[in-house]
Order: structure tokens, then sequence, then C-alpha cells
């Protein structure tokens, strides 16, 4: 039994601590969803998935929707076009789909950021599950948009600063710039924030009242029934429980039976003396 308590205390004291590390790695989870949504909004926003080297044919730079060139390399001045007002302005269609799935995977991290508000209306496991999927569908519609981007470097504008080797999945003499590989550490964040969202929401515990004990017999509630009780079950209930009541030990009668032929003896009476001071003993030490 001292082993069930003794299990009973380990699993409280560990369920206090997972609940209290739970917190703190949720709080973190909320940090770092916000930071993946700051990280979203660059790269949708930023024109610097691909650029010019100083060996390409010409300069500039080239985003989603919005792209920068030059023919003055002097100057270093540039233009840029592109607007999300009109889808017309962006190069092709490849860059257009692109575009779309990484817009949307910002609108959906923003969802996320404001569904974070249901933690005061809703348990934590249905919002963590609610902003996990979110999180997940967020990193496939970046991981689409990642992939189907390289598309669209066959476009004309495109080459004129590329080269002509330029073509799909082959940047030719331009390079891959911070936001491209930002766009891919965005990727691996959100999979592994939607990741942390279900642990969390399948490994949430609530801390329950600490279980009282159930022990077999009445020695361990620190109750006994009158009569004579060895010394084994007195000091196993005295281990047992700290609310032990004393009892009266009544021993039993020890009446040495007359014969019409026989007389006390000797060891008749020294047997008597022993189990009145047995007793008187066992007595003495239960109170």
């Amino acid at each position: 039994m001292e082993k069930n308590v003794e299990y009973s205390d380990q699993v409280h004291v560990y369920t206090t601590n997972y609940i209290r590390n739970s917190k703190a790695i949720g709080v973190l989870w909320g940090v770092f969803t916000i930071c993946f949504a700051i990280i979203s909004i660059v790269v949708f926003v930023q024109p610097q998935w691909i650029g010019g080297t100083q060996d390409s044919k010409g300069i500039g730079h080239f985003g989603l929707w919005k792209w920068c060139t030059g023919s003055d390399e002097m100057s270093n001045e540039l233009t840029c076009s592109g607007s999300l007002d009109d889808f017309s302005t962006i190069m092709n269609t490849a860059s257009r789909a692109a575009t779309i799935l990484v817009g949307l995977s910002v609108v959906v991290t923003l969802l996320c950021i404001c569904c974070m508000l249901l933690f005061f209306f809703f348990s934590s496991s249905v919002v963590f599950h609610i902003t996990g999927c979110m999180q997940l569908l967020a990193a496939l519609l970046l991981v689409v948009g990642v992939v189907v981007f390289p598309a669209g470097w066959s476009a004309d504008k495109v080459r004129e600063v590329c080269g002509p080797t330029a073509r799909q999945y082959n940047v030719g003499e331009c390079e891959i710039r911070w936001a491209y590989i930002l766009a891919i550490i965005g990727v691996l964040d959100a999979a592994v924030l939607s990741s942390l969202a279900f642990v969390l929401a399948t490994r949430h515990v609530k801390l329950h009242p600490e279980p009282e004990p159930i022990y077999g017999g009445s020695v361990y509630k620190g109750q006994m029934n009158p009569g004579f009780v060895g010394d084994a079950a007195s000091l196993a209930g005295s281990r047992k429980s700290l609310n032990l009541q004393p009892v009266m030990l009544m021993p039993h009668p020890d009446h040495d039976r007359y014969s019409e032929y026989s007389h006390h003896t000797g060891r008749s009476k020294s047997s008597a003396a022993y189990r009145a001071h047995y007793a008187s003993s066992v007595q003495n030490f239960q109170l």
C-alpha cells in the first residue's frame, strides 16, 4: 500500500509540473506563431526572391508579384512593376499562382492569430486543434507556392536579367535571394508549430484533486475491531495510519480447566502467567 501512496504522490507532482511546463510551451508557441506571421508577410511583400549577379545580363530582382529591373548598371536605378490590384501586371501564370498560394497562407496565419482569442471561451485542447489545422494548411499553401514559383522563371522579364539560359526551375545567371530562403524557413517553421499545437492539444492534462488512498482493511483506516491483535498487526497499523486511535485490547480468557481428578500443575500456572504478561505488553504497546 505504501508503494501505491508514493505512486499517487509522484503522479500528482508529475501532473503539476507538466501543466506548468505546458503553459510555458503554449506561450512560446503563441510567440513563434506571431513571428511566423511576420515572416509570411515579409516574404509576400519583398521582391527579393531571385536577383541578378555580377555575371548576369542585366540588373534587377524578382518577387512573387513585384519585380524591379534597370538598364543603367552605373546608376543602379531600378524601375519596379507589378501590382496586386491588377493581376495582369504579374509576369506569368505561374507567378500569379504562387502569389495566390502564398497570399492565402498569410491570410490563414493571421486568422490563426485571431483564433488565439478563443482560449478565453473554449478549452485549450479545442483551440490547439483548430490552430494546428490552420497552421498545417498555411504550411501546405506556402510550400506549394515555393514549389510553383520557379515555374515562372521562363518569363521574358526574367530572361532580360538572368540571360537566355533562364527557364523553368533554372535561374540562369541570377541567384536565389534571401526572401526565397526565408520562405523555405517559414515552411519548416509552420510545420513545427502545427506539430507542437497538436501535441499540446492531445497531451493537455487537467489537474485533478489528489485521490484518497484506498486501503484494504480497518487497520489502515485508524480503526480496529476489539479483540486480540498480534504485534505484527499493531506495528503495521502504526506505520500505515497517523490517526490511529487507542484500542482497549481484551485478552482471551485463559481458564485452567479442572478435572474432577486433577489439580493445578506448575506448568499450567507458568503458562497462564506468560499469557497475562504477553497480553499486557501488547496492550501497552498499542496504547
